[in-house]
């Protein structure tokens, strides 16, 4: 399925980004850090905003997905609150982003290995393709087939 290739593929463009930056916060590289927090903020706003808008959506449609649905949305929420919020220059701001980026892929794992499958036995292809127009919206770019 094309849109889960396009979430996976932003999955490990951010997961890589989150190593970059803990690598700058370990050597105490606040510039660099600072930068690639505010990329990898920018990366999971479109990204966010393409799974809530299109496949959450959708999927929300079936009542036994919602309190999933629900939970990753709160992650997404505390995930974004932490990013911007969190002072670099204080050893606490660095805990702050290094804990919230470690929660990255456990959130990534319950999207890969939880909501996609289920997606791709439950959506019709009129989910599919409302899930699809919506991260094209957000995008700004037609889903890479």
């Amino acid at each position: 399925m094309p849109l889960i290739k396009e979430f996976i593929a932003e999955h490990e463009a951010v997961y890589n980004l989150s190593g970059d930056i803990r690598r700058a916060l370990e050597q105490f590289d606040i510039d660099t850090a600072r930068a690639q927090v505010a990329d990898i903020q920018q990366q999971l706003h479109a990204h966010w905003a393409g799974e809530e808008q299109g496949l959450f959506t959708v999927m929300r449609e079936d009542p036994e997905c919602a309190d999933y649905i629900d939970a990753l949305e709160a992650e997404h929420r505390d995930m974004t609150a932490v990013l911007s919020g969190a002072d670099l220059m204080t050893a606490e701001g660095r805990e702050q982003v290094l804990a919230s980026l470690a929660s990255l892929w456990p959130h990534i794992e319950k999207e890969e290995d939880g909501l996609f499958p289920m997606s791709l036995t439950t959506l019709s292809g009129e989910q599919w393709t409302a899930a699809i127009d919506a991260w094209e919206r957000v995008h700004g770019r037609p889903v890479r087939r």
